[in-house]
């Protein structure tokens, strides 16, 4: 990161956003992005364009409890951190809001610094269908095997190459990543199952693409002994569907060692 100019400081923002209507952080032309919202209301309040950097660009419809942005003010922008908190919710749409504002180091960025994220997935399975869960959890009407799905999850733990659980378009360098927590609990929610994957990195769509593959392990079309002759292929083709986004929930983002 480049030094800042005398004065100025690095602010840390802390979002909250229901994904439903939102196409994912990354700036897009001719629909609404999270960073798009945030970017203009930055704006209206600053008086001058403000550029936002985010922990991880979340997908098209994918929720966030504690996104984690970064950005650099000038002198003239710097306000109290209340202003921020209670100024931008006063700008910004109901889907979208600003939950902590505190100021970091003159070195912190929210990608770059980022030392782990924690995802969670919610799944409601063997139910009739359900309005109130449409929009936050993947609706499955068949019941599923909790202990398979937690067995195959337990092959995930660990650093591998997840190959074939990128999305076709991933343009990451390296497909090697480390997860560091992955559980799968269902037996205390009859009806729910709550997926939740801790790891210092992910591929794009990884998360939904190794959730796809639990669900066909609960449902008895794989067994959790085929995951390490997928994680060997490397071969998206061979893996399980892309789970969809509605379900998934950027929980927070780990800095320094917190992530151990």
């Amino acid at each position: 990161m480049r030094p800042l100019a005398p004065g100025s400081r690095v602010l840390r923002l802390t979002l909250e956003y229901d994904g439903t209507e939102l196409s994912g952080w990354q700036l897009q032309p001719g629909v609404r992005t999270v960073q798009g919202e945030l970017e203009r209301a930055l704006e209206s309040l600053l008086g001058a364009p403000v550029r936002p950097t985010a922990a991880g660009r979340t997908d098209s419809g994918v929720h966030a409890a504690g996104q984690v942005v970064s950005l650099r003010l000038a002198p003239s922008q710097l306000l109290p951190l209340k202003a921020f908190v209670q100024g931008l919710n006063g700008l910004l749409p109901p889907d979208v809001a600003v939950r902590r504002a505190e100021w970091a180091e003159d070195d912190f960025d929210a990608r770059r610094r980022s030392r782990g994220k924690l995802y969670r997935y919610r799944i409601l399975h063997g139910l009739p269908r359900s309005p109130l869960h449409r929009l936050t959890h993947w609706i499955v009407y068949r019941r599923l095997a909790v202990p398979p799905m937690r067995q195959a999850a337990a092959c995930f733990v660990g650093s591998h190459d997840f190959a074939a659980f990128r999305a076709a378009n991933c343009e990451a360098r390296t497909t090697r990543r480390r997860i560091i927590r992955f559980t799968v609990s269902g037996e205390d929610r009859p009806g729910e199952i709550v997926i939740e994957v801790l790891g210092t990195a992910f591929l794009k769509q990884m998360v939904r693409n190794l959730v796809g593959t639990l669900v066909d392990v609960g449902s008895g079309r794989r067994k959790p002994e085929e995951m390490e002759a997928l994680l060997r292929s490397r071969d998206r083709r061979k893996s399980g569907p892309t789970a969809p986004a509605h379900g998934l929930m950027l929980c927070e983002v780990f800095y320094e060692d917190q992530v151990e």
